[in-house]
């Protein structure tokens, strides 16, 4: 399995500290929050992770190189002349280097101790994703779901932590372009093929230079 870590957002909320550097690069416990995605999904047994950019993305390439020096091979998706595409957007750019099979994505600003799962079965969904237990920042979550379904019941909600898997077909009916993932997904709701599970453990969105710092002085996930 092939997995996509989304890079290319401006990062606005974490400004100034992403005037100068893309929000990817942003440390966390004296690490990159790429590196640490990078190194566990290694350590779980992918082989190809596509990362696109935009803002500030030759900063990454440089950082990062082609991926020889974490034991996987990196290839680029570069936004940087059509500006970041958005969530889906970037993913509909790179479906030609993400292939025919189940994919992972995992958004570049988040910190978590989800352990990826290179096997994942995604049996007949089109989708698979990961929620977990609402934060102060976003106390009405985002998804439902109900016997491992999501639905569009309004209660409850959990928050979608950035990381699902894919089956490609969920994309091939946008066109090219900027494009949310979350209305795609509401779209997708009544095919009953969007599943989801709840992660308990820890995770953060590092959504502001407050939220950095208040993880930073926090322990390690």
């Amino acid at each position: 399995m092939k997995a996509m870590i989304l890079s290319a957002g401006r990062g606005e909320r974490m400004r100034p500290l992403t005037d100068s550097l893309p929000k990817p690069l942003l440390e966390v416990h004296s690490k990159p929050l790429i590196v640490w995605h990078i190194e566990k999904l290694v350590k779980s047994g992918f082989e190809e992770i596509i990362i696109n950019i935009a803002h500030l993305g030759e900063k990454i390439v440089d950082y990062l190189g082609d991926g020889s020096k974490y034991g996987i091979k990196i290839i680029y998706s570069d936004e940087r002349d059509e500006g970041a595409l958005e969530s889906a957007g970037g993913i509909v750019k790179a479906l030609a280097l993400l292939g025919n099979e189940v994919f992972m994505v995992v958004n570049g600003d988040v910190y978590s101790d989800y352990e990826f799962d290179s096997k994942f079965d995604l049996g007949d969904d089109l989708a698979h994703l990961i929620l977990v237990e609402n934060p102060p920042h976003n106390v009405d979550g985002d998804f439902t779901f109900e016997e491992g379904i999501v639905t569009n019941n309004d209660s409850n909600k959990k928050t979608f932590s950035g990381i699902a898997y894919y089956n490609p077909k969920m994309f091939t009916s946008l066109n090219y372009g900027k494009s949310a993932l979350a209305p795609l997904i509401r779209e997708m709701i009544p095919t009953k093929k969007i599943s989801a599970s709840l992660h308990n453990g820890c995770w953060h969105d590092i959504g502001t230079p407050k939220r950095l710092e208040d993880i930073n002085k926090g322990t390690k996930c």
